[in-house]
């Protein structure tokens, strides 16, 4: 490389008679130099530092005690905790979730849907009642809120929460599953 650089010197200082040329030339070098300059520290400062973060101390990740609390809270709020018995309603339902879309929306019912809590849309099943829903592959159940109504689609008996339907998937990326639907005895 040093080679390269002295002879573009070299032709600058004999006088070629294209100036064009040696405006190219000298543009290369410049070119050539900034690069040098520019990253030669860089790539030796990435290996100082990564040797930095290997003797470094493992620190606690948590930084804000206050959101912790925060997602605590939010949590607790959407998880049922239900005494009583469960009545059969019906198996082999197909059950999908809400798109994300739908978020922060009105429902039929008047409340807002919140992807993070435990509710469903139902066709016929009045509102607030509480429906515990089971995936007949794996046999994971979660309890949920009937807050709309729905799903608009023939085949599909529930539409769950987000959460709920994540909650009880066996695999994540499908969109939807037979489901067990039991409902609470008042």
């Amino acid at each position: 490389m040093k080679s390269k650089i002295i002879s573009s010197v070299r032709l600058l200082g004999s006088g070629h008679k294209r100036q064009k040329s040696n405006f190219k030339t000298v543009s290369n070098i410049l070119m050539l130099l900034f690069l040098l300059i520019a990253f030669v520290p860089l790539a030796s400062g990435q290996t100082i530092v990564s040797d930095k973060q290997k003797k470094a101390v493992p620190k606690d990740t948590i930084k804000n005690p206050k959101m912790l609390v925060q997602q605590q809270e939010m949590a607790s709020d959407s998880l049922f905790v239900v005494n009583g018995n469960f009545k059969f309603y019906k198996k082999a339902a197909h059950a999908s979730y809400y798109a994300d879309k739908f978020h922060g929306k009105r429902t039929a019912s008047g409340k807002r849907y919140n992807k993070n809590q435990y509710t469903a849309a139902h066709k016929k099943l009045p509102f607030g009642t509480i429906v515990k829903i089971t995936n007949e592959s794996n046999g994971k159940s979660v309890t949920v809120e009937i807050t709309d109504r729905g799903p608009f689609v023939r085949t599909r008996e529930i539409d769950l929460s987000k959460r709920a339907f994540m909650d009880i998937a066996g695999n994540k990326s499908s969109g939807s599953m037979l489901v067990t639907i039991e409902v609470l005895e008042k």
